[in-house]
């Protein structure tokens, strides 16, 4: 039997602006059953990456490819519709009266505020998604009265209606209160634990969102990969004070992380 492909994959990938390198040299390859956790500092190319990946931004060098097809050789309208992203940009751009149904429905033809006319299988599967992303209470309410908990949930199911095969979620724990944020790092859990899953690449500043269920890690620091591999052998104080800057002390307990900022030195603001 023929290996399946790398889900995604990079090669010298490098964005230029001008003199500035924004990123570069960046090496990466996602593999099916992996889940990815992506840190860096702001400034590190985290939205860039993303960028690239979703084929919003081309790169000045390197290559990209998703499940062995390369963007330039191959049409990447449809290349991206693998790759499902889940952002504070899509979050703000939602229509207040629409219900979470139609929310979820959307996902299907890529339309924000979609009003076309939907086939019953694409209802059945709506609904059914709704299910799993457990908020099928919710079919019925419009997105200005949802949680930003639930607004998130409801948007994964949005990405997930076009079937990615990796799903990206940027920061969705921005402007979650404490206990909405560990409700939805629960569900993050239940939902990367799923074996028909996507592939699941989760970007943020805080080690305390990495959920067990997150099996590697890649950190970025000034454009360039500091450090990839199983999260086991990446996540280390070490690692995390040069990407940051600062003395951490990082610890574990029942596979969450928590992370100490030792104090600044004196005279220092």
């Amino acid at each position: 039997m023929k290996p399946e492909p790398p889900i995604l994959e990079t090669s010298g990938l490098r964005v230029q602006r001008g003199p500035t390198r924004i990123l570069d040299g960046i090496h990466w390859r996602i593999e099916p059953g992996e889940h990815w956790v992506l840190l860096g500092p702001n400034g590190s190319g985290k939205t860039s990456l993303l960028s690239a990946l979703t084929g919003y931004l081309t790169p000045t060098a390197g290559e990209i490819t998703v499940l062995g097809r390369s963007y330039g050789r191959s049409d990447w309208r449809e290349l991206r519709k693998h790759i499902g992203l889940v952002s504070s940009s899509i979050r703000q751009r939602m229509a207040e009266d629409e219900p979470a149904l139609a929310t979820v429905l959307s996902g299907k033809y890529a339309i924000i505020d979609f009003r076309g006319r939907s086939t019953a299988c694409d209802r059945t599967r709506a609904r059914h998604l709704l299910r799993e992303i457990e908020c099928a209470h919710l079919a019925g309410r419009p997105w200005r009265v949802l949680s930003q908990g639930e607004r998130q949930r409801v948007l994964i199911g949005r990405a997930l209606m076009a079937r990615p095969r990796l799903l990206i979620l940027d920061e969705p724990c921005a402007g979650l209160d404490p206990v909405a944020r560990e409700h939805f790092l629960q569900f993050l859990q239940r939902l990367g634990g799923h074996p028909q899953a996507p592939a699941l690449v989760l970007v943020t500043h805080h080690v305390e969102e990495i959920m067990p269920v997150f099996s590697h890690a890649l950190i970025l620091r000034r454009g360039r990969i500091l450090a990839a591999g199983r999260k086991s052998a990446v996540l280390n104080a070490k690692r995390l004070a040069a990407a940051f800057g600062a003395r951490l002390r990082l610890g574990k307990t029942n596979g969450r992380y928590t992370l100490r900022v030792a104090p600044a030195s004196r005279g220092v603001v």
